[in-house]
Parts: C-alpha cells; structure tokens; sequence
C-alpha cells in the first residue's frame, strides 16, 4: 500500500465549497457555503454574501468574541457544533498575529479558522535499532478513538504558547518531566487542508523530536490515552504504509519522521511527493 494516500486523505477540501471568512480585511476562516446560509440569520454578527462571509459585530476582542460564542451556542443547541469543554482557541489571520477573537474549539471546523497543535516523537535506541512510543487514544475520544498515536499531541489552546503547550502536554499525555520536555528539538512544521463532516480542518502541526531515557516509561494521567507501547520505528512505518491504524494527522508526523530518519528514502517512488506534500503552501 501506499504511504501517500495518508497525505491525500489529509487534503481533501475542494476550494469552491468554501468561501472566506473576513474582519475588516484579515481573513480569518473558511466556511462551506451551507454553514455560511446558517450564518445568515445572525445579521448583528456576520454579513454573509455570495463571495464571503464579514464578522461585522463591533468591538474588541472581548466583545467579539462574547458575540460568536452566542452564535456558537445556539449552533451548539441545533447539532451543528458541539461544544468543547469550553477549551477556546485562537482566530488570528497569521501565525503570531494577535487574535481578533477567540472560539471555542468545537467550533474550529464549522468557521474553518486555523488551528495549531505540537505533536513529540519520543524515540530512543536499543542498540542499533531506533525504536519509537506509540500510545493508543481511549476509545471514548471525541475524534479518532482506539487509533494510534504520538507519545505526546495536543492543540495549542488560546492564551497558551508553543514551548508551554508542548510541556503542558508532555506532562499530561505521558508522565513527561517538564525538565525532559525541555530537551526537546524543534524539527519543523507540517500542514494539511482537510473538509470534515462539520467543516474544514485546516492545522498547522509543529514538529519535535526527543530522544527519551532508557529508563523512561511514559504513563498517560488525564485519561486520553489508554496505553503505551515501544515500537521499532520501521515496523511503525510500515504499519502506517499498510493500515490505517493510527489517526489521521499522525500518519504525516511519522512519515515526516521517516523521510528526516532515513527510513523512507529517495528510492521510494513516493519520496518527492512525500516530502512537498507534507507541507502544503500557507495562504
């Protein structure tokens, strides 16, 4: 089977499905159009029109965002979103823009704001094999339940930034000493644009990889993951080429794992188009 069809299964949105979502002339989301005729009837808040959508309620970032979580809400009472846990998330035209508001994040898909999220890949050796944590998600999770996945993942909630998400996460999803986290390194991002059945996910994942102890045996403690194991990176990678065990986004964090690791090569057929389209272009 075929590594790449992870990335495409990833990409699939047809762009006139959707129209943007502006304030002023910063977009900031991306509507289906039938979400956008359920937006028609909050005239104080949105402006909808045949090429877009305008977040006109006035005010500042308080009072904007006090107005779409009452659109929210009654979105919520409909079915058409289902609230979050009151886990709000950013809506900011750009990666280190200040928000213009923020959103609960069940309702992330149906306004197609971006969303970002840290994914770790804890490896380690065992003599000369490079060996990885995979956990498995609680079979009660809201998206992708009983799949596999990374030792640690988690979104970038509002008001919480990369470095301290990416601790917070560590410590939660995996029993992960903030002082390990730190050791953390930096290994680049990943992006995909994908239509759901609410929407539009379009996230931007950031990359870490940290070589743990060999001492060191992760432990779940906020019940999202049910258990851990301590693969061989390439049975991982061919897992991924052959099944679709692990969630969706996970898949392009191993393969990008194994393109930077040397465990998919340029002798792959796949191998150029693995490698841009990782890394689908920002607009």
């Amino acid at each position: 089977m075929s590594l790449l069809r992870h990335i495409r299964l990833c990409n699939t949105w047809r762009a006139e499905r959707f129209v943007p979502l502006w304030r002023g002339e910063e977009r900031v989301g991306l509507i289906r159009r039938d979400n956008a005729e359920a937006l028609k009837r909050f005239a104080d808040v949105f402006a909808v029109k045949p090429d877009g959508v305008w977040l006109i309620a006035p005010g500042d970032f308080d009072a904007l965002s006090t107005a779409v979580d009452g659109v929210v809400e009654r979105l919520v009472a409909e079915g058409r979103v289902a609230k979050w846990r009151n886990e709000f998330f950013a809506a900011a035209p750009r990666w280190g823009a200040p928000a213009l508001f923020k959103l609960d994040r069940g309702a992330v898909s149906f306004f197609g704001v971006r969303a970002y999220g840290v994914h770790l890949n804890g490896w380690r050796r065992n003599g000369e094999a490079l060996k990885l944590w995979i956990g498995r998600r609680a079979p009660d999770k809201k998206v992708a339940p009983d799949k596999l996945d990374n030792l640690v993942a988690g979104g970038i909630g509002y008001d919480h930034g990369l470095e301290a998400t990416l601790v917070k996460e560590a410590a939660e999803e995996a029993a992960l000493p903030a002082g390990t986290a730190a050791h953390a390194v930096a290994v680049g991002a990943l992006s995909y644009r994908m239509e759901t059945e609410q929407g539009l996910r379009d996230d931007v994942l950031f990359l870490y990889d940290l070589e743990v102890p060999a001492e060191f045996v992760p432990a779940n403690t906020d019940g999202e993951i049910v258990g851990f194991r301590l693969m061989d990176a390439a049975e991982v990678v061919e897992r991924v080429r052959k099944s679709d065990d692990f969630k969706f986004n996970v898949n392009l964090v191993i393969i990008d794992f194994a393109l930077r690791h040397g465990l998919v090569t340029a002798d792959d057929p796949e191998y150029l188009d693995l490698v841009t389209g990782l890394r689908r272009p920002l607009d």
